[in-house]
């Protein structure tokens, strides 16, 4: 028994000591490995430090921000590709792309292949002005040649063989340069031609200028050719006077000289597409009365024809002149049908405006037409399809709004508006309570618009929660909005809002930030109610810049927009001053901030047309010879 107890209590003391002798085992193991992992983090130091490496993966070169500068050195020709680890034509595109690179690492001589990760390499996408994925680029010493052809290995390497040879060269822009020497010459002898003025520091133009010499190309192709050209408007500022270019890239259409707006998009197969439509006539010819008949019976717009005996009738000819100034803002038509010309209740040399059946009321005429003589001009037909565009009371949408419902002071009348025909009979019943008050007030634009469509202009009138199935607001003139008070809207309701706004009894509803307790600083700042006050104050310049908080170009103006108040603060009779676009209203539609920072100068003799600073240097110095320019009130100009 003495024995057994013993050995029980050797037993027990062994288990006792054990898991301190397996502590200290651990503890040496633990010791080595993270002597290990220090060891390995000195490697990976080592590694981070030369991060001009260029790793391969099967077969294709990783290139980054940090590395592609020094490998590009001394390289003929190299194929990259800008991916993005997410998409899916990149994965796709990924076998077939490192059977290029083999391919032509196997040439004589070999022609290097890479890629980028653009989500990554920030600034190689920037620098190369990558949109979409994959993006392949053959870099020809240093330079970019676009490949838009099929992403296959015969394809791309074809391409990139005949761009290594050593005789290659890049084809000629197929984009005209214009200068003062060449512009009139060029642009009074083409029926039509597209022309982008634009500054070589421009981000958006860089971002153009690919687009747009593709679009040159494609439209070169066609016959008749239709040219693309470009002019530097920092160099050929005499230009960009006349066609007053105040922002950049501004592009124009010119027909035998005279300048149109273009209001196309700005991408090759969008360029090319309104380009060809604006090449053809701006009328269409309408042959069937049935064609008139649907337009007018299911259209949403007012509906146009002219009607004449021929193609030679002269006052087709002044109607195809007119139509081209406008064609950007209506949809033309012409018929040389007699049965059109009897629907129409229309003679030969006429021009007819009829109103959709959806906008007919018993308080206007559902047609009107000009009567084409010899004494007409082509500005008189213009103003006839201005006058007679938008009947009575119109549907308001972002697509017509701009066209249509610029005019100022206008009634807008906002609710669940649907002209499909189960929600037929309730748009139009709240159109005819608005009929009856827009017949008394001819002098205004009286209009209906979808809610939903309008939702964030209802929330700058404080009516998105008003809980009423029906609201109203007036735009007036200068940029001011007045909100009607909820109610339950009938006519008698809305003529009492109108008739308060005509006698001048409305406050406006402005979105403000509290204005600031202190305001001495070298830059003052202006909020919403304070605009008027100090902005539009007559007996001082004022320099205003419109910012947004989370602009980073605004952030990097700050400091030196506080010294140029610092500099200017002893002039009595000039403002510095700034206002947070995003949180207050602009109430003066003259200054409008489309970008941020947006900068303007408003003179004392001239608020009503401010002007807007122009360029991406926006400097102490350059800011001062802007204001030495254009200031009105500097006291000490030499001085400063």
């Amino acid at each position: 028994m003495r024995k057994v107890a013993f050995l029980l209590i050797v037993l027990l003391g062994v288990a006792h000591f054990a898991p301190f002798i397996k502590c200290e085992d651990d503890a040496e193991e633990t010791k080595e490995e993270a002597a290990e992992e220090d060891s390995d983090d000195d490697d990976d130091d080592e590694e981070e430090e030369d991060d001009t490496e260029v790793k391969e993966d099967n077969g294709v070169l990783v290139l980054t921000d940090n590395n592609f500068d020094t490998f590009m050195e001394g390289k003929d020709t190299v194929l990259v590709e800008f991916y993005a680890p997410w998409c899916g034509h990149c994965k796709q595109f990924a076998p077939e792309y490192e059977k290029i690179a083999q391919t032509l690492k196997d040439n004589d001589p070999p022609i290097p292949v890479a890629k980028v990760d653009a989500t990554q390499a920030s600034q190689l996408a920037s620098k190369f002005d990558v949109s979409g994925y994959p993006t392949i680029k053959i870099l020809k010493n240093g330079e970019p040649v676009d490949y838009d052809g099929a992403r296959t290995e015969k394809a791309i390497v074809e391409r990139v063989k005949e761009v290594a040879h050593p005789d290659w060269k890049p084809p000629p822009d197929a984009t005209l340069v214009l200068t003062q020497e060449n512009f009139d010459d060029t642009v009074n002898n083409a029926d039509i031609i597209l022309v982008e003025f634009y500054a070589p520091w421009c981000g958006h133009c860089k971002r153009l200028a690919p687009e747009y010499e593709k679009a040159a190309k494609e439209l070169s192709k066609r016959t008749p050719p239709i040219p693309l050209a470009k002019v530097d408007a920092t160099v050929e500022t005499e230009l960009a006077k006349r066609y007053g270019v105040n922002g950049f890239p501004t592009l124009k259409i010119f027909r035998k000289g005279r300048a149109f707006e273009y209001n196309g998009p700005r991408e090759k197969y969008g360029i090319v597409e309104h380009m060809g439509e604006q090449a053809g006539p701006p009328s269409k010819q309408v042959q069937a009365v049935k064609q008139v008949q649907e337009l007018i019976k299911d259209g949403d717009d007012a509906v146009i024809v002219g009607i004449f005996s021929n193609e030679q009738d002269s006052a087709y000819e002044l109607y195809t002149e007119a139509c081209n100034t406008l064609r950007e803002d209506f949809t033309f038509r012409h018929s040389f049908s007699s049965d059109v010309a009897k629907l129409l209740k229309a003679s030969p040399g006429q021009i007819v405006i009829v109103q959709p059946e959806r906008f007919r009321s018993k308080y206007e005429p559902a047609s009107h037409t000009l009567t084409v003589k010899d004494s007409t001009s082509a500005s008189e037909i213009q103003e006839f399809f201005k006058k007679h565009s938008i009947p009575l009371v119109g549907h308001r949408k972002p697509s017509n709004d701009a066209k249509r419902y610029s005019k100022r002071p206008m009634v807008v009348v906002y609710y669940g508006v649907d002209f499909s025909f189960d929600y037929k009979k309730a748009t139009q019943f709240w159109r005819s309570k608005v009929l009856e008050v827009a017949k008394d007030f001819p002098e205004y634009t009286f209009a209906i618009a979808d809610e939903e469509d309008y939702a964030d202009e209802l929330k700058s009138l404080g009516l998105s929660d008003s809980g009423e199935e029906v609201n109203a607001g007036i735009m007036a003139e200068g940029g001011k909005k007045f909100a009607m008070e909820p109610d339950d809207v009938d006519s008698e309701v809305l003529r009492d809002f109108v008739m308060a706004f005509k006698k001048g009894k409305l406050k406006p509803i402005i979105k403000s930030q509290p204005v600031p307790k202190s305001n001495t600083g070298p830059v003052k700042v202006v909020v919403g109610k304070t605009f008027d006050e100090i902005v539009m104050d007559t007996q001082k310049d004022v320099l205003i810049e419109f910012y947004a908080p989370w602009c980073g170009h605004c952030k990097k103006l700050e400091p030196d927009y506080l010294s140029l108040g610092k500099k200017y603060k002893k002039e009595k009779n000039l403002v510095i001053a700034k206002m947070d676009a995003t949180a207050n209203d602009i109430p003066n539609d003259n200054y409008k901030a489309e970008g941020f920072p947006t900068i303007y100068l408003a003179p004392a003799n001239g608020k009503q047309s401010p002007v807007k600073f122009e360029g991406g240097d926006r400097t102490v110095e350059a800011l001062s010879n802007f204001l030495e320019k254009h200031a009105t009130k500097l006291q000490q100009k030499d001085e400063l």
